[in-house]
């Protein structure tokens, strides 16, 4: 396994990058995945070889606030520590004094190990709210 870290949008294949997020966080068509990258002022990816084993970006408006998405691993490479590694990446970059975040639904402890808690009054608005209720997001 050699893994490379780096932040340019030029040299991903949108196609193998909308499987990778399909397969760990939602489906996504690789031309909006694009331009959602692309707009983010922070990204971050791994790739081994030539393979994409992980992808995140951030908005940051460089003074108050940021937010990270799209934060994800293939499986195989979870538990090895390129999560850790792209998420540092990520939060070296943000300007941003508070940092907010989606953790998947059981991955909170991860994110807890960097400083992130748990929101008492975080709210949303979602195009499919039954969808995110589902994947456990939403309270019931």
């Amino acid at each position: 396994m050699h893994l490379r870290i780096h932040s340019n949008t030029n040299e991903i294949d949108w196609q193998e990058a909308a499987k990778l997020i399909t397969a760990t966080l939602a489906p996504r068509d690789p031309a909006p995945l694009r331009r959602a990258f692309q707009a983010s002022q922070v990204t971050v990816f791994a790739l081994d070889g030539s393979k994409l084993a992980g992808m995140g970006r951030a908005l940051d408006d460089g003074v108050f606030q940021a937010a990270i998405y799209d934060l994800c691993l293939l499986p195989e490479y979870q538990g090895k520590g390129l999560g850790t590694s792209l998420l540092n990446a990520l939060l070296e970059r943000i300007q941003g004094q508070t940092v907010l975040l989606y953790a998947v639904p059981g991955k909170e402890g991860f994110y807890e190990r960097f400083g992130f808690r748990v929101m008492q009054t975080a709210m949303a608005r979602f195009a499919d709210p039954v969808r995110m209720e589902r994947l456990g997001y939403l309270r019931p």
